[in-house]
Parts: structure tokens; C-alpha cells; sequence
């Protein structure tokens, strides 16, 4: 608890004291650390993949592959596909492990990984041919990142999105929702929804939901670090009823439960 709160210090005093307490070495400005690459500009940080993405085109053999402009085709619906021949069951795993990693810095790619990711138990050719278009679609953004004003303000903006029936097997919706903190991405997830919704509505609120309790953690780190946000934090929602529920809380016929 001392040392915590002498940290609390400017940055040359804390310098001083790592020293004194820890064995350490300054390797200067940060530029690569865990795959991720770091790039300062006048007008903020750069933090991208890039090299991690080439690492894994090569080690496919992808990097003569035609790029792709989307990650995966529009309204496509996955299955088990047991009438497909089984693919390596080992390279598949190794590459969704991969691109589950790459994703910490690449929101465009979290969808698509979460859905292929349910098929690592028996993985077929027709899974790994969406890999593989995810893998093109790398090729076609490899310098694509993660941009940080450093003007962006404190001002905390909230996206959601419920895709309603999305699995076919358990007819359960899959909720989606992004976080920008002054123009920046900090917090995006995609996750199958523990019930199933009887409505677009009912899923788009769920979605709701879960984006709200993400914002009410964002707000209490910001707080705990002392950072005030501009402001309220609005949130987006592209479905009109779930909007309406939410403004006006009362007994609806698509929240009836029975």
C-alpha cells in the first residue's frame, strides 16, 4: 500500500522508485510489445498488428492470396456441416487461437472469429474456407488499427447491435456493442445471448442491456482513475421499439413474457 500510493507521484519520482525496488532496464519509447506495434504521430498513438497479421498469412502459406474487401459473406448462416469433409482439426484451432488474439486490436474481425470459433471441437472444409476469407480480408487491411487522438476529449460513446436468431442450432441471438472513449475504441465484445428472443425487439434490448452494464464499468474505471467524462454517454441503437421500451419503461405487449 506505501509503494501504491508513492506512485502516486510525478513520473521521474516514480522512475526513482521502481529503480529502488525493482531490477529494471529502460528500453526507451514503447514501439512493439506482445504483437501489437506502436506509432506516434502530432496527433495521437497508432497501435495496429501488422506484423502479427503477416506472421500469419506466412505461416498459412496466405500471403500470395487474393484480398478480400469483407472478412466474411453478408447473411451467411453456419451449420455443423456434417455432410462436409473434415478438415485439420490442429490448424484449425491454431488459427482461431490466432485470430482470437489479433482481434484485441482488430474489432472488424470479432464477429466472424466469435461464430467460427464454436466449430473447434469438428471442424469441416466449409469452416475453414471462412478462415481462410478472413485470412484474405487481412491481407486487404494489414496496416488497419487502432487510431488514439490525442485531442479526443473524455466524452464516452456507446454502440449496440443484436443479430436476432443468429445461431441456427439454439436460436439464440448474438449482442454486439462498441465503446468509443474520445474517438478511440476501448471496450467491443460479441457474445451469444443466454436466452432465446421471441422478437427483434426483446434482442436489441438485451443488447441494450449488456452495452449499459459495460458503460456503468467503464465509468467507475474512468472514475477510479480520476478522469471526468464529458458529459452523459449516449447510446445508439438501430432498432425503434427497443428504443421506445427503454425511453418509456411500461407495460408493452413485446416485453409480456408470458
Amino acid at each position: 500500500m506505501w509503494y501504491h500510493r508513492q506512485l502516486r507521484g510525478n513520473d521521474k519520482e516514480n522512475h526513482g522508485l521502481m529503480n529502488v525496488n525493482f531490477s529494471i532496464k529502460d528500453l526507451g519509447n514503447l514501439k512493439y510489445f506482445l504483437g501489437i506495434e506502436v506509432a506516434r504521430t502530432d496527433d495521437g498513438v497508432v497501435l495496429s498488428q501488422h506484423k502479427y497479421s503477416m506472421d500469419i498469412l506466412s505461416d498459412c502459406g496466405q500471403l500470395g492470396c487474393r484480398p478480400s474487401a469483407f472478412p466474411m459473406e453478408q447473411n451467411l448462416k453456419f451449420y455443423h456441416c456434417p455432410e462436409s469433409h473434415k478438415t485439420d482439426a490442429s490448424l484449425y484451432r491454431r488459427l482461431i487461437g490466432r485470430l482470437l488474439y489479433l482481434q484485441a486490436m482488430r474489432p472488424d474481425i470479432a464477429y466472424s472469429v466469435n461464430i467460427l470459433s464454436q466449430f473447434v471441437s469438428d471442424p469441416r472444409t466449409d469452416h475453414m474456407d471462412v478462415v481462410l476469407r478472413i485470412l484474405r480480408y487481412l491481407k486487404s487491411t494489414l496496416g488497419q488499427g487502432i487510431f488514439i487522438p490525442k485531442d479526443g476529449g473524455f466524452n464516452l460513446v456507446g454502440y449496440c447491435d443484436a443479430d436476432w436468431l443468429g445461431c441456427p442450432y439454439m436460436r439464440r441471438s448474438r449482442t454486439g456493442y462498441l465503446l468509443l472513449l474520445g474517438g478511440a475504441p476501448v471496450s467491443w465484445k460479441t457474445k451469444k445471448q443466454s436466452v432465446v428472443s421471441r422478437s427483434s425487439a426483446e434482442a436489441e434490448y438485451r443488447a441494450m442491456a449488456t452495452t449499459v452494464s459495460e458503460v456503468l464499468w467503464i465509468c467507475w474505471l474512468l472514475k477510479y482513475l480520476t478522469v471526468n467524462l464529458e458529459g452523459a454517454t449516449p447510446l445508439y441503437c438501430d432498432n425503434e421499439a427497443a428504443r421506445h421500451i427503454a425511453n418509456n419503461p411500461v407495460f408493452h405487449e413485446r416485453t409480456n413474457s408470458r
